[in-house]
């Protein structure tokens, strides 16, 4: 199992496809080739990634309790296979709390798949199909995305299996809330078209490398559709592979934002003018003595302005690692060292 999981590894973390189109910093205007050979050259690029990549697509049925048989299908989704031996990417709520998981691929076989582990604050997910010599497609590097540049998303939307759809690049940097209020970062927004059954399935470029999985669209919106970018998941992968999670810093606290004292500010030369104030504390906060109505204003000497804010620090910070948090308590500020323990992802 070890060796498998090391193979897989190593094929996610493999070179990435780098190259891209040089720029001089001016814009040219394109005079030689004629709108007829620029449609045909963009149609060229779809239907080579959707030869290459659509068999890596899977469909995924979901089984949940609350059915009258067990194990029938209530939902389903859509993933991606990312090493020839079963292990496929796609959301944890297409998965979450699912009893029974089905796959089904392009050349119309079928395979009960595991859950290898799930990550819910960045909806990503791994499931294992009882299959081998699989084809799967590769993760590219998301930073290198450009506003503007193609997309192809694949997917089984509404159980229609394999469907392409294509659009570009709206935006970077986009942020939105997982089901347990973590803020999920550097999402890629585009306008290639979704609908249920898309979320899982990759969204590709036009050299056939993943830069994104699918996760959500805007309801009763047209054109908004968004992608958790591959780089998230290159870091992700790994700990769902050998660990089935993905271990995140806690202090152990219950927590609400609040305005600081503007005298207190100005006192003590804060970098913010909004704190964390703690509403419980357990665990290590506890133990380090950080209390009710205490009020973070920052962790090793990083300025603290929100619940985000701690919760992207902790998110990188190392589990039993003491760190020093900064509170003013009534009006004294006081640094406070705590030991951080594995909280829930």
């Amino acid at each position: 199992m070890a060796s498998t999981i090391e193979h897989t590894l190593a094929l996610i973390n493999g070179p990435a496809d780098t190259s891209m189109p040089g720029s001089s910093g001016r814009c040219e205007v394109i005079e030689e080739s004629s709108d007829v050979e620029l449609l045909d050259a963009y149609s060229r690029a779809v239907m080579t990634v959707a030869d290459a990549v659509g068999p890596a697509v899977v469909s995924i049925a979901v089984g949940r309790p609350d059915r009258p048989r067990a194990g029938e299908p209530n939902g389903a989704g859509s993933g991606v296979v990312i090493a020839p031996d079963g292990y496929i990417l796609t959301n944890h709520h297409v998965v979450q709390d699912s009893p029974h998981l089905s796959t089904s691929f392009t050349d119309g076989g079928r395979a009960e798949a595991v859950l290898v582990g799930s990550d819910p604050a960045t909806d990503l997910a791994v499931i294992r199909a009882q299959a081998s010599d699989l084809p799967y497609a590769s993760l590219g590097d998301s930073t290198r995305l450009r506003v503007g540049q193609l997309v192809i998303a694949i997917g089984n939307p509404l159980g229609f299996q394999s469907t392409v759809s294509t659009g570009v690049v709206s935006a970077q940097g986009r942020a939105l809330r997982s089901q347990q209020g973590r803020l999920i970062e550097n999402i890629i927004q585009h306008t290639a078209p979704l609908n249920p059954g898309n979320s899982g399935g990759p969204l590709v470029d036009s050299r056939g490398r993943v830069v994104g999985i699918n996760t959500a669209i805007i309801a009763m919106a047209q054109g908004i559709g968004f992608a958790i970018p591959a780089n998230t998941a290159r870091w992700v992968l790994p700990q769902l592979l050998s660990q089935g999670r993905v271990r995140r810093a806690s202090l152990g606290i219950t927590a609400r934002e609040q305005p600081l004292n503007r005298r207190l500010v100005r006192f003590y030369q804060l970098q913010t003018e909004r704190a964390v104030e703690v509403i419980s504390s357990e665990g290590p906060a506890a133990q380090a003595g950080l209390r009710q109505g205490d009020l973070v204003v920052a962790i090793a000497d990083k300025a603290i302005t929100g619940i985000d804010d701690l919760h992207r620090f902790l998110a990188e910070w190392p589990v039993g690692e003491a760190v020093t948090v900064t509170v003013i308590r009534g009006t004294a500020q006081m640094n406070v060292e705590v030991v951080p323990g594995e909280g829930a992802s």
